[in-house]
């Protein structure tokens, strides 16, 4: 049995999906209040705060993917990230359950070095701290040997439905609603966007490959990175429109900051977007070259028109 946690976010939909459809029809899913992908999965409630309630619902599992999302709030990730991935690993380890880990680069550095899964721990802000120490954890019952562990991680998200990322919300939704993008910080610097039903799948890849356990994996990504100017200009073509937008400077959103506790939140990445980011997943497109990854330009026709070719 696979057993998804933290199962109503996009990418454990998306997740769930793929291993419906490409791995096994045992698959539980476990989150507060679940409910099913597929017609067979089977439905656990749990509070992954709740060591115990964690414990059983991991019970009997051979794969236990941890895809648990918190509310863009530093606080609570502070208090209850550590303690439910914690729970997570406890539970895997005690079922002897293979441990998959989907994770996030805000403990990477906020400049222009190429990120390989080399890239040290430089965290910016309290957010990336939690995360280090998060992928710490992980990395640390990795050396411990007694389940085999994998870490996917991915860069910023850009996708369909329940997506949640600067460029779905100040790009993608605002051209949707027919309002001018809002570009963060700058409009010249290379940004690697993954797809979400990308890092989904190639997270049941990575947790369904024996010999990929052991190591760090970066999720695949379109190589052809677009500025923020390209990327509006190419949304803007698919949907067929001329979309104006605004960069807002760091002192504009520090600002907005003072009065918005969302913006407030995001402000410790903003160093990321001064810079070119440059996230490298050569590793899992080597390993996995038949993997088949959308385009910017398959992923913007999806979300906003029919006008592109693919």
């Amino acid at each position: 049995m696979q057993t998804v946690l933290g199962a109503t976010g996009q990418i454990a939909i998306e997740l769930t999906r793929e291993l419906g459809r490409t791995f096994t029809q045992d698959i539980r899913l476990v989150s507060r209040n679940p409910h099913k992908i597929n017609a067979f999965d089977s439905l656990v409630s749990a509070n992954l705060l709740d060591a115990s309630q964690t414990a059983k619902a991991v019970e009997g599992s051979s794969i236990v993917y941890f895809t648990a999302g918190l509310p863009p709030d530093t606080q609570l990730w502070e208090i209850q990230f550590p303690v439910m991935l914690k729970n997570a690993l406890d539970a895997a380890r005690a079922s002897k359950a293979k441990f998959v880990y989907f994770d996030n680069t805000y403990m990477y550095p906020q400049d222009d070095r190429v990120l390989t899964e080399d890239a040290p721990f430089e965290p910016v802000g309290r957010k990336g701290q939690v995360r280090a120490k998060m992928a710490s954890m992980v990395l640390q019952e990795m050396q411990r040997g007694d389940i085999p562990v994998v870490i996917g991680r991915a860069p910023e998200f850009y996708g369909p439905d329940k997506t949640q990322s600067i460029t779905n919300s100040l790009v993608i939704d605002k051209i949707k609603a027919g309002k001018p993008p809002r570009i963060p910080v700058r409009d010249d610097t290379l940004r690697t966007l993954i797809w979400t039903p990308d890092a989904s799948r190639s997270l049941a890849v990575l947790g369904n490959s024996p010999d990929t356990y052991g190591q760090t994996w970066h999720l695949p990504c379109d190589d052809d990175r677009l500025t923020y100017k390209q990327f509006v200009a190419l949304a803007s073509e698919i949907a067929g429109i001329q979309a104006s937008y605004k960069v807002l400077g760091k002192w504009t959103l520090t600002a907005v900051g003072l009065i918005s506790k969302q913006v407030r939140e995001l402000h410790e990445l903003l160093p990321r977007y001064e810079h070119h980011n440059l996230f490298d997943s050569s590793k899992y497109k080597q390993r996995f070259p038949d993997f088949k990854l959308t385009t910017y330009r398959e992923g913007l026709t999806d979300l906003l028109g029919t006008r592109s070719s693919r």
